[in-house]
């Protein structure tokens, strides 16, 4: 049997185009082509009839690399905690105040593009430093 290599990671959300420029921003990704006929994503979404617009986004790695990130949009909002997220790498294979400082760092960058603070957690015996956040619509993520 063949083995599957890609995968797509889907969000719900209220509204995709919005969570996919964060998520872009967050991951230097970037949108998907505009679809053949169209200039841009605005003319796009005009043409479409008013119950279809902003129903969905979608973004990729340009270096290939990353999984497909696609948001489509549900009626009803988040209710409880993720039961899958992203962790961002940020200070992997960094230790102790280097990767703290790297994590508060981008956790700043990423806060004023509208991402808001959950837990800061300091590192001990155990584990390293980890910064829990949530993206524009309250989707759990970690700095890691």
């Amino acid at each position: 049997m063949k083995s599957i290599k890609q995968i797509q990671v889907t969000f719900d959300c209220r509204e995709p185009g919005r969570v996919a420029r964060f998520w872009c921003e967050v991951l230097g990704y970037v949108l998907t082509p505009v679809p053949d006929g169209f200039a841009t994503w605005e003319d796009y979404q005009l043409a479409l009839p008013p119950e279809q617009r902003d129903a969905w986004a979608a973004c990729v790695d340009p270096t290939g690399a990353g999984p497909r990130l696609y948001f489509q949009r549900v009626p009803e909002g988040k209710v409880v905690k993720n039961r899958l997220h992203l962790d961002v790498r940020a200070g992997a294979g960094l230790v102790g105040a280097e990767r703290l400082a790297v994590l508060e760092a981008e956790g700043a960058r990423l806060i004023a593009l509208g991402a808001t603070p959950v837990l800061l957690q300091h590192a001990d015996e155990e584990n390293e430093s980890c910064y829990t956040l949530q993206d524009v619509e309250g989707n759990e993520f970690c700095l890691d």
